[in-house]
């Protein structure tokens, strides 16, 4: 197990899921899609916590992966991400394909649009459905992602929630990369890095 605290999510429609943000192939993980065909093992960004179970996801599902072009280097960093945190992790492939702003994800019959978040990381997307939204590392219930690690920018992680998820609906669910699900105007009203915006 890793140190990493980390929500992975799998979304499931009719006899189809998506695996999105494998950070670490568990063996809860590997339950919730065994009676499911994954479709495809999606990052939303490319740093270890949410990307270091890619290789075992892609080995043991043969679904191909995605994540935005601009995160391509960090992917395959993966192990010297490993190195920093002393957790041993195997190198992912490469992407089958990048996804993009304006992109649609199919699940089933759902769609999931693709919104390019940059700042946590170069290459973050959020994918937007139906009343909610997979947030990964870009907005957190009372805050916000972290800017300190290689190809984070403060200024631009602020700009895309101002104009890519503060314009979404106030009932809107978020679901974070870590921690409590939370809404959009819960954190319109109460987030303290977001007042005046």
């Amino acid at each position: 197990m890793t140190p990493f605290v980390e929500n992975c999510y799998v979304l499931r429609e009719g006899g189809e899921s998506i695996v999105i943000d494998p950070g670490e192939a568990t063996e809860e993980l590997k339950a919730a899609v065994a009676d499911t065909q994954v479709t495809m093992i999606v990052n939303t960004h490319c740093h270890i916590d949410h990307a270091g179970g890619n290789a075992e996801m892609v080995r043991l599902t043969g679904a191909p992966l995605l994540c935005h072009a601009d995160d391509l280097p960090l992917l395959r960093t993966i192990e010297q991400q490993g190195m920093m945190f002393g957790v041993p992790v195997e190198a992912s492939p490469d992407p089958d394909r990048f996804i993009a702003e304006g992109d649609t994800i199919h699940v089933g019959s759902a769609a999931l649009r693709v919104l390019h978040t940059p700042g946590h990381a170069p290459g973050h997307v959020v994918l937007v459905g139906d009343g909610f939204v997979i947030g990964g590392d870009v907005l957190f219930a009372g805050s916000i992602g972290r800017t300190d690690l290689p190809g984070g920018d403060y200024e631009q992680l602020i700009e895309s929630i101002r104009t890519k998820l503060l314009p979404l609906p106030d009932n809107m669910v978020v679901y974070s990369g870590h921690g409590p699900a939370t809404t959009i105007g819960r954190e319109r009203k109460h987030n303290p890095f977001l007042t005046g915006l």
